[in-house]
């Protein structure tokens, strides 16, 4: 591609992003592009403080919500390839408590019909989304969510106990489906933090700067925001419709902070606790392009980094939401993985994923990385990141 052909695309990306925040689709975007390394475009647009007119800057911190999975799952393999764990033997070997989880039975019309595990859940089943875990906001009319929420688990509204107590109640309600035999978003990433945390015998905040975090000088990321950094961190609003989000626009008050976020929570959600700004997570996603190197150091083999990338939902098994279908996209272990389409030339296959407030990250095959926030509940499903992500896949060589 020739050097005016990126510009055009460049131009052409800061034209539509502008536009959504102009419009007020969105309240803010920041996004950040590179290829192999190299930075191609940088832009702030909209405010931290929107009252106060405070311009977004590129000090700018952000609930990242589910792109923490990323982080979780790449920790998790760390372990795998140290030979800690392995990704298909029984987690009930870790942890006795998960051997008697209770599996819903097909076609159950109450919580109470259950039936015992068919095969152990593994790590696999969980870095995949296919162990039958739930979320309880995400198909709220289910028996399985009904019961997530009945019983106080909806991470939309925080958690006041700790992990362990957190698995521990999760595993007193069944499963939605056998391990292996479907995909359902979950609470299986939060699950690897505990797993990490009785491996490592380490706090999962702990691990994860030890090992990720100050390797690759991640200095804004945690689960918590030092206070002396606390106005760095970017209103977060909600959607007119959080479910139908596309035309909407935003409700005119920022949501209110639901705990203070200067102090380590008591729950370390490895699926959706931590704040980061892009240029931190841009380092993240720059090492994963990089075949796990980052400043000469190997963070983390080349070999479990395509291992992540291989499609790990079983035959017959797709990616779906209740308003959501992906039929073209398969899952990995931690992330979303978009082939090469036939009738879209030009374009690079890539594996991706994002956040609840709209903080979306794709890595092409080509090279390039790109990540695109905004900050409003819920922008997972808004149109701002598909725009985004078209683009982008055209700075294709």
């Amino acid at each position: 591609m020739s050097s005016q052909s990126e510009v055009v695309i460049l131009q052409a990306i800061q034209k539509h992003m502008k536009w959504y925040v102009d419009q007020n689709r969105i309240p803010l975007c920041r996004y950040i592009l590179s290829k192999s390394g190299r930075l191609l475009d940088s832009q702030c647009m909209g405010y931290v403080d929107e009252a106060r007119q405070v311009p977004l800057t590129d000090e700018a911190i952000f609930r990242i919500y589910s792109n923490t999975k990323l982080i979780t799952s790449v920790a998790a393999m760390l372990l795998v390839e140290r030979g800690l764990i392995e990704l298909d033997a029984p987690i009930a070997h870790l942890c006795s408590k998960f051997s008697s989880v209770r599996v819903l039975t097909p076609n159950a019309i109450s919580i109470d019909q259950t039936e015992a595990l068919k095969v152990p859940l593994t790590l696999r089943h969980l870095l995949s989304h296919t162990a039958g875990f739930s979320y309880g906001f995400v198909d709220p009319d289910t028996i399985v969510d009904r019961e997530y929420l009945y019983r106080g688990f909806n991470l939309l509204q925080g958690y006041s106990g700790n992990l362990s107590e957190f698995v521990e109640g999760i595993l007193q309600m069944p499963l939605a489906f056998q391990p292996g035999t479907g995909w359902r978003y979950s609470v299986a990433t939060d699950i690897v933090g505990y797993i990490i945390e009785q491996i490592t015998g380490q706090s999962l905040d702990k691990f994860l700067h030890e090992q990720l975090f100050d390797p690759l000088a991640m200095s804004g990321t945690g689960f918590c925001v030092p206070h002396e950094k606390r106005h760095h961190v970017v209103e977060l609003f909600q959607a007119v419709d959080m479910y139908h989000p596309k035309d909407t626009g935003y409700l005119s008050q920022p949501l209110a902070r639901p705990l203070p976020i200067d102090m380590p929570p008591n729950f370390l959600s490895g699926g959706g606790g931590l704040f980061s700004t892009a240029e931190d997570y841009l380092k993240f996603l720059q090492m994963l392009q990089a075949q796990g190197q980052w400043e000469g150091k190997q963070i983390i083999q080349a070999q479990t980094l395509q291992l992540m990338r291989q499609d790990h939902l079983p035959s017959g098994v797709r990616m779906t939401f209740p308003m959501w279908s992906l039929p073209d996209v398969g899952f990995g272990l931690g992330f979303a993985l978009k082939p090469a389409l036939t009738d879209s030339p030009g374009q690079s296959p890539c594996f991706f994923w994002g956040g609840m407030a709209g903080t979306h990250s794709w890595i092409f095959d080509n090279g390039v990385v790109g990540l695109c926030m905004t900050h409003m509940m819920s922008s997972f499903l808004h149109p701002f990141s598909n725009d985004f992500h078209r683009l982008a896949s055209k700075l294709y060589k």
